[in-house]
Protein backbone atom coordinates (compact mmCIF):
# COMPACT_ATOMS: atom_id res chain seq x y z
CA UNK A 1 0.00 0.00 0.00
CA UNK A 2 3.04 1.97 0.61
CA UNK A 3 4.16 1.89 -2.70
CA UNK A 4 0.17 2.27 -4.01
CA UNK A 5 0.25 5.95 -2.55
CA UNK A 6 3.46 6.79 -3.76
CA UNK A 7 2.97 6.48 -6.51
CA UNK A 8 -0.57 8.28 -6.44
CA UNK A 9 1.44 11.16 -4.97
CA UNK A 10 4.36 11.50 -7.55
CA UNK A 11 2.35 11.09 -9.78
CA UNK A 12 -0.07 13.81 -9.20
CA UNK A 13 2.88 16.58 -8.81
CA UNK A 14 2.83 16.08 -12.77
CA UNK A 15 -1.12 17.48 -13.26
CA UNK A 16 -1.56 19.46 -9.46
CA UNK A 17 -0.34 22.81 -11.17
CA UNK A 18 -2.62 22.06 -14.17
CA UNK A 19 -6.24 21.75 -12.38
CA UNK A 20 -7.56 24.07 -14.72
CA UNK A 21 -6.71 22.16 -17.96
CA UNK A 22 -7.29 18.51 -16.31
CA UNK A 23 -10.98 19.81 -15.61
CA UNK A 24 -11.51 21.12 -19.20
CA UNK A 25 -10.17 17.66 -20.56
CA UNK A 26 -11.97 15.69 -18.16
CA UNK A 27 -15.38 17.16 -18.99
CA UNK A 28 -14.80 17.50 -22.32
CA UNK A 29 -14.74 14.24 -22.48
CA UNK A 30 -17.13 12.93 -20.34
CA UNK A 31 -19.75 14.69 -22.11
CA UNK A 32 -18.21 13.47 -25.39
CA UNK A 33 -18.83 9.73 -24.02
CA UNK A 34 -22.28 10.79 -22.74
CA UNK A 35 -23.99 13.95 -23.63
CA UNK A 36 -26.32 13.02 -21.49
CA UNK A 37 -24.48 13.94 -18.59
CA UNK A 38 -24.06 17.28 -19.29
CA UNK A 39 -28.14 17.98 -17.56
CA UNK A 40 -26.84 16.41 -14.71
CA UNK A 41 -24.26 19.83 -14.21
CA UNK A 42 -25.31 23.31 -13.62
CA UNK A 43 -25.39 25.81 -16.95
CA UNK A 44 -22.62 27.88 -15.43
CA UNK A 45 -19.56 25.35 -15.06
CA UNK A 46 -17.38 27.96 -13.54
CA UNK A 47 -16.10 25.97 -10.12
CA UNK A 48 -17.70 22.68 -10.24
CA UNK A 49 -14.44 21.17 -11.76
CA UNK A 50 -12.78 22.29 -8.89
CA UNK A 51 -15.40 20.85 -6.62
CA UNK A 52 -14.74 17.60 -8.45
CA UNK A 53 -11.41 17.09 -8.54
CA UNK A 54 -10.76 17.63 -5.21
CA UNK A 55 -13.08 15.06 -4.03
CA UNK A 56 -11.13 12.87 -6.18
CA UNK A 57 -7.48 14.12 -4.72
CA UNK A 58 -8.65 14.00 -1.41
CA UNK A 59 -9.89 10.52 -1.70
CA UNK A 60 -7.29 9.42 -3.71
CA UNK A 61 -4.48 10.76 -1.10
CA UNK A 62 -6.52 8.74 1.69
CA UNK A 63 -6.13 4.58 -0.19
CA UNK A 64 -3.20 4.58 2.61
CA UNK A 65 -5.45 4.66 5.61
CA UNK A 66 -8.74 2.10 5.05
CA UNK A 67 -10.56 3.58 7.88
CA UNK A 68 -10.73 7.33 6.96
CA UNK A 69 -10.76 5.86 3.21
CA UNK A 70 -14.27 3.61 3.88
CA UNK A 71 -15.55 6.35 6.04
CA UNK A 72 -15.10 9.43 3.75
CA UNK A 73 -16.27 7.36 0.34
CA UNK A 74 -19.37 6.13 1.39
CA UNK A 75 -20.41 9.47 2.89
CA UNK A 76 -19.32 10.66 -0.67
CA UNK A 77 -21.40 8.01 -2.27
CA UNK A 78 -24.27 8.96 -0.08
CA UNK A 79 -24.17 12.58 -0.85
CA UNK A 80 -23.58 12.44 -4.98
CA UNK A 81 -26.89 10.14 -5.15
CA UNK A 82 -28.22 14.42 -5.18
CA UNK A 83 -26.83 14.53 -8.75
CA UNK A 84 -28.68 11.31 -9.67
CA UNK A 85 -25.16 9.54 -9.96
CA UNK A 86 -25.72 5.63 -10.96
CA UNK A 87 -22.97 2.64 -11.63
CA UNK A 88 -22.51 3.96 -15.24
CA UNK A 89 -22.00 7.04 -14.86
CA UNK A 90 -19.22 6.23 -12.68
CA UNK A 91 -17.45 4.07 -15.35
CA UNK A 92 -17.38 6.62 -17.84
CA UNK A 93 -16.07 9.12 -15.00
CA UNK A 94 -13.65 6.66 -14.73
CA UNK A 95 -12.69 6.47 -18.20
CA UNK A 96 -13.22 10.70 -18.91
CA UNK A 97 -10.69 10.90 -15.45
CA UNK A 98 -7.66 8.54 -17.13
CA UNK A 99 -7.89 10.12 -19.82
CA UNK A 100 -7.62 13.96 -18.60
CA UNK A 101 -4.67 12.72 -16.48
CA UNK A 102 -2.56 10.65 -19.24
CA UNK A 103 -3.06 14.25 -20.95
CA UNK A 104 -2.42 16.41 -18.49
CA UNK A 105 0.77 15.18 -17.23
CA UNK A 106 2.28 14.59 -20.65
CA UNK A 107 5.67 12.47 -21.27
CA UNK A 108 5.85 12.48 -17.52
CA UNK A 109 3.17 9.94 -17.31
CA UNK A 110 4.09 6.21 -17.30
CA UNK A 111 2.09 2.66 -16.96
CA UNK A 112 2.72 2.00 -13.10
CA UNK A 113 0.94 6.15 -13.09
CA UNK A 114 -1.88 4.74 -15.02
CA UNK A 115 -2.35 1.50 -13.33
CA UNK A 116 -2.01 3.16 -9.71
CA UNK A 117 -4.91 5.70 -10.75
CA UNK A 118 -7.31 2.41 -12.25
CA UNK A 119 -6.80 0.81 -9.28
CA UNK A 120 -7.31 3.85 -6.84
CA UNK A 121 -10.59 4.86 -8.91
CA UNK A 122 -11.36 1.21 -8.94
CA UNK A 123 -11.96 1.08 -4.95
CA UNK A 124 -13.28 4.93 -5.00
CA UNK A 125 -15.99 4.16 -6.93
CA UNK A 126 -16.89 0.92 -5.47
CA UNK A 127 -16.94 2.29 -1.59
CA UNK A 128 -18.96 5.51 -3.27
CA UNK A 129 -21.57 2.91 -5.26
CA UNK A 130 -21.81 1.12 -1.54
CA UNK A 131 -22.48 4.15 0.31
CA UNK A 132 -24.88 4.93 -1.80
CA UNK A 133 -26.63 1.50 -2.27
CA UNK A 134 -27.00 1.59 1.19
CA UNK A 135 -28.42 4.67 2.49
CA UNK A 136 -32.13 4.30 2.76
CA UNK A 137 -32.86 8.20 2.71
CA UNK A 138 -33.90 10.11 0.10
CA UNK A 139 -31.01 11.82 -2.36
CA UNK A 140 -32.40 15.05 -0.88
CA UNK A 141 -35.18 16.53 1.25
CA UNK A 142 -37.16 19.62 0.19
CA UNK A 143 -36.84 22.56 2.70
CA UNK A 144 -39.26 25.41 3.22
CA UNK A 145 -37.81 28.26 4.66
CA UNK A 146 -39.30 29.58 7.59
CA UNK A 147 -37.67 32.82 8.90
CA UNK A 148 -35.25 35.14 7.30
CA UNK A 149 -33.38 37.52 9.07
CA UNK A 150 -30.55 39.65 7.67
CA UNK A 151 -26.96 40.83 9.04
CA UNK A 152 -25.79 43.45 7.50
CA UNK A 153 -25.21 43.61 3.70
CA UNK A 154 -23.48 40.20 3.55
CA UNK A 155 -24.92 37.91 6.26
CA UNK A 156 -27.80 36.05 6.82
CA UNK A 157 -29.42 33.64 8.92
CA UNK A 158 -32.17 31.60 7.87
CA UNK A 159 -34.34 28.79 9.22
CA UNK A 160 -35.94 26.06 7.32
CA UNK A 161 -38.18 22.98 7.96
CA UNK A 162 -37.50 19.59 6.17
CA UNK A 163 -40.60 18.33 4.50
CA UNK A 164 -42.12 14.90 4.16
CA UNK A 165 -39.26 12.91 5.85
CA UNK A 166 -36.81 13.32 8.80
CA UNK A 167 -33.50 14.52 8.30
CA UNK A 168 -31.18 13.02 10.61
CA UNK A 169 -27.87 14.90 11.65
CA UNK A 170 -25.25 15.48 14.13
CA UNK A 171 -24.27 19.01 15.94
CA UNK A 172 -21.36 19.70 14.11
CA UNK A 173 -22.34 18.71 10.77
CA UNK A 174 -23.02 20.51 7.23
CA UNK A 175 -25.04 20.18 4.54
CA UNK A 176 -25.03 20.19 0.66
CA UNK A 177 -27.95 22.91 -0.11
CA UNK A 178 -29.47 23.97 -3.71
CA UNK A 179 -31.75 26.91 -4.78
CA UNK A 180 -34.08 25.30 -7.16
CA UNK A 181 -35.54 28.37 -8.26
CA UNK A 182 -32.67 30.76 -8.67
CA UNK A 183 -29.44 27.83 -9.09
CA UNK A 184 -30.64 24.15 -10.34
CA UNK A 185 -27.81 21.76 -10.30
CA UNK A 186 -25.84 23.95 -8.07
CA UNK A 187 -24.99 22.65 -4.40
CA UNK A 188 -22.79 24.33 -1.51
CA UNK A 189 -22.10 23.38 1.29
CA UNK A 190 -23.05 24.73 5.01
CA UNK A 191 -23.06 23.57 8.46
CA UNK A 192 -26.17 23.23 10.37
CA UNK A 193 -25.98 26.19 13.17
CA UNK A 194 -28.43 23.79 15.87
CA UNK A 195 -28.81 20.47 17.52
CA UNK A 196 -30.99 18.06 16.12
CA UNK A 197 -34.88 18.81 17.03
CA UNK A 198 -37.98 16.99 16.61
CA UNK A 199 -39.72 19.82 14.65
CA UNK A 200 -37.13 18.63 11.65
CA UNK A 201 -35.65 22.67 11.60
CA UNK A 202 -32.32 23.87 10.32
CA UNK A 203 -30.48 27.06 10.84
CA UNK A 204 -27.72 28.32 8.73
CA UNK A 205 -25.28 30.96 8.81
CA UNK A 206 -24.74 32.60 5.43
CA UNK A 207 -22.37 35.19 4.79
CA UNK A 208 -21.53 36.49 1.00
CA UNK A 209 -18.67 39.23 0.57
CA UNK A 210 -18.91 39.15 -3.19
CA UNK A 211 -22.05 38.31 -5.80
CA UNK A 212 -21.73 35.03 -4.68
CA UNK A 213 -23.44 32.35 -6.24
CA UNK A 214 -25.38 29.68 -3.81
CA UNK A 215 -24.64 32.23 -0.69
CA UNK A 216 -25.43 35.22 -2.86
CA UNK A 217 -29.40 33.76 -3.09
CA UNK A 218 -29.60 32.61 -0.11
CA UNK A 219 -29.13 35.62 1.76
CA UNK A 220 -30.43 38.18 -0.85
CA UNK A 221 -33.37 36.50 -2.66
CA UNK A 222 -34.30 33.55 -0.25
CA UNK A 223 -37.34 34.72 1.56
CA UNK A 224 -39.93 32.89 3.82
CA UNK A 225 -42.15 30.55 1.89
CA UNK A 226 -39.45 29.34 -1.06
CA UNK A 227 -38.49 26.04 -1.17
CA UNK A 228 -34.53 24.67 -0.81
CA UNK A 229 -32.83 21.30 -1.43
CA UNK A 230 -30.59 19.81 1.65
CA UNK A 231 -28.82 16.83 0.50
CA UNK A 232 -27.90 13.94 3.15
CA UNK A 233 -25.26 15.37 6.09
CA UNK A 234 -21.69 15.04 6.18
CA UNK A 235 -18.46 15.68 8.41
CA UNK A 236 -17.17 14.66 11.51
CA UNK A 237 -16.84 17.66 13.91
CA UNK A 238 -18.83 15.65 16.23
CA UNK A 239 -18.91 15.50 20.06
CA UNK A 240 -16.86 13.02 21.90
CA UNK A 241 -19.89 11.76 24.42
CA UNK A 242 -17.24 9.23 25.92
CA UNK A 243 -14.87 12.21 26.77
CA UNK A 244 -14.76 13.74 30.28
CA UNK A 245 -12.28 16.63 28.90
CA UNK A 246 -13.54 20.45 29.11
CA UNK A 247 -13.66 21.74 25.69
CA UNK A 248 -12.54 24.72 23.91
CA UNK A 249 -14.46 25.95 20.93
CA UNK A 250 -13.26 28.82 18.22
CA UNK A 251 -15.32 29.95 16.14
CA UNK A 252 -14.37 33.25 13.51
CA UNK A 253 -17.40 34.61 11.18
CA UNK A 254 -20.40 32.28 10.37
CA UNK A 255 -17.20 29.37 11.42
CA UNK A 256 -20.05 30.00 14.27
CA UNK A 257 -22.51 27.92 12.97
CA UNK A 258 -21.19 24.47 14.30
CA UNK A 259 -20.09 25.72 17.02
CA UNK A 260 -23.39 27.27 18.21
CA UNK A 261 -24.63 23.70 17.45
CA UNK A 262 -22.15 21.84 19.50
CA UNK A 263 -23.15 24.05 22.76
CA UNK A 264 -27.03 23.46 21.93
CA UNK A 265 -25.94 19.54 21.84
CA UNK A 266 -24.00 19.72 25.31
CA UNK A 267 -26.91 21.69 26.96
CA UNK A 268 -29.06 18.68 26.64
CA UNK A 269 -26.62 16.49 28.81
CA UNK A 270 -23.58 17.98 29.98
CA UNK A 271 -23.18 18.90 33.59
CA UNK A 272 -19.46 18.24 34.07
CA UNK A 273 -17.55 19.71 31.18
CA UNK A 274 -15.78 23.45 31.49
CA UNK A 275 -16.99 24.89 27.93
CA UNK A 276 -14.83 28.03 26.68
CA UNK A 277 -16.51 29.38 23.27
CA UNK A 278 -14.23 31.98 21.52
CA UNK A 279 -15.78 34.03 18.99
CA UNK A 280 -13.79 35.98 16.75
CA UNK A 281 -14.54 38.90 13.75
CA UNK A 282 -13.21 41.70 12.03
CA UNK A 283 -16.01 44.54 14.00
CA UNK A 284 -18.38 44.49 16.75
CA UNK A 285 -20.83 44.95 14.04
CA UNK A 286 -19.98 41.29 12.57
CA UNK A 287 -20.48 39.44 15.61
CA UNK A 288 -23.96 38.56 14.45
CA UNK A 289 -24.32 36.04 16.96
CA UNK A 290 -22.67 37.47 20.37
CA UNK A 291 -26.56 37.88 22.14
CA UNK A 292 -27.72 34.17 20.96
CA UNK A 293 -24.40 32.93 22.76
CA UNK A 294 -24.71 35.23 25.87
CA UNK A 295 -28.40 34.19 26.41
CA UNK A 296 -27.00 30.44 26.49
CA UNK A 297 -24.28 31.34 28.85
CA UNK A 298 -27.53 32.74 31.11
CA UNK A 299 -28.80 29.40 31.46
CA UNK A 300 -26.01 27.38 31.41
CA UNK A 301 -22.95 28.02 34.34
CA UNK A 302 -20.45 25.81 32.89
CA UNK A 303 -20.01 27.71 29.49
CA UNK A 304 -18.07 30.88 29.03
CA UNK A 305 -17.79 33.10 25.94
CA UNK A 306 -14.78 35.48 24.93
CA UNK A 307 -15.45 37.80 21.80
CA UNK A 308 -12.82 39.48 20.10
CA UNK A 309 -12.92 42.01 17.53
CA UNK A 310 -9.77 41.96 15.14
CA UNK A 311 -10.33 45.79 13.08
CA UNK A 312 -12.31 47.59 15.86
CA UNK A 313 -10.16 49.43 18.40
CA UNK A 314 -13.44 50.77 20.25
CA UNK A 315 -14.56 47.38 21.20
CA UNK A 316 -14.99 47.02 25.01
CA UNK A 317 -13.61 43.46 24.93
CA UNK A 318 -10.70 41.10 23.38
CA UNK A 319 -9.08 42.88 20.55
CA UNK A 320 -6.72 41.03 17.79
CA UNK A 321 -7.19 37.60 15.93
CA UNK A 322 -9.33 34.95 17.19
CA UNK A 323 -6.02 32.81 17.13
CA UNK A 324 -3.88 35.31 19.20
CA UNK A 325 -6.56 35.86 21.49
CA UNK A 326 -7.35 31.99 22.04
CA UNK A 327 -3.20 31.59 22.74
CA UNK A 328 -3.49 34.29 25.91
CA UNK A 329 -5.96 31.95 27.61
CA UNK A 330 -4.04 28.97 26.78
CA UNK A 331 -2.35 26.12 27.67
CA UNK A 332 -5.25 24.19 26.11
CA UNK A 333 -3.52 20.74 26.49
CA UNK A 334 -5.65 18.64 28.77
CA UNK A 335 -9.11 20.14 26.35
CA UNK A 336 -11.00 18.51 23.88
CA UNK A 337 -10.79 21.47 20.43
CA UNK A 338 -12.85 22.49 17.81
CA UNK A 339 -12.18 25.05 15.28
CA UNK A 340 -14.60 26.76 12.73
CA UNK A 341 -13.64 29.36 10.39
CA UNK A 342 -11.83 30.59 7.29
CA UNK A 343 -8.75 28.20 6.01
CA UNK A 344 -6.32 30.86 7.53
CA UNK A 345 -7.89 31.37 11.07
CA UNK A 346 -7.79 27.63 11.50
CA UNK A 347 -4.68 27.03 10.20
CA UNK A 348 -3.56 30.01 12.69
CA UNK A 349 -5.58 28.44 15.79
CA UNK A 350 -4.18 25.08 14.89
CA UNK A 351 -0.83 26.32 15.36
CA UNK A 352 -1.54 27.18 18.78
CA UNK A 353 -3.22 24.35 19.74
CA UNK A 354 0.03 22.23 18.58
CA UNK A 355 2.29 24.80 20.35
CA UNK A 356 0.07 24.13 23.50
CA UNK A 357 0.71 20.23 22.59
CA UNK A 358 -2.80 19.45 22.59
CA UNK A 359 -2.97 15.74 20.61
CA UNK A 360 -3.97 15.95 17.24
CA UNK A 361 -6.71 13.46 17.98
CA UNK A 362 -8.63 15.83 19.80
CA UNK A 363 -8.89 18.38 17.46
CA UNK A 364 -11.57 18.47 15.23
CA UNK A 365 -11.88 21.42 12.81
CA UNK A 366 -14.07 22.96 9.51
CA UNK A 367 -12.89 25.61 7.28
CA UNK A 368 -15.38 28.09 5.30
CA UNK A 369 -14.77 28.92 1.84
CA UNK A 370 -17.03 32.03 0.42
CA UNK A 371 -18.07 31.32 -2.79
Amino acid sequence: MDDFARLLKESWTLIEQHRERLSDHFYARLFLLDPGLRNLFPVQMTGQGDRILEAIVTASQTVGDPESFDEYLRALGRDHRKFHVDAAHYATMGVALLDALRSTAGDGWNLEYDQAWRDAYAAISEKMLAGAAADENPPYWHAEVLTHQRHGSDTAVLTCRALQHPLPWQAGQYVSVEVPRHLPRVWRTYSVANAPNDDNVLEFHVRTPGAGWVSGALVRRVKPGDLIRVAAPMGSMTLDRSSDRDILCVAGGVGLAPIKALVEELASYNRTRWVHVFYGARTEADLYGLAALRELVARHPWLSVTPACSEDPDFDGELGDIAEVVSRYGPWTTHDCYVSGSAPMVRATLRVLAADDVPPERTRYDTFGSI
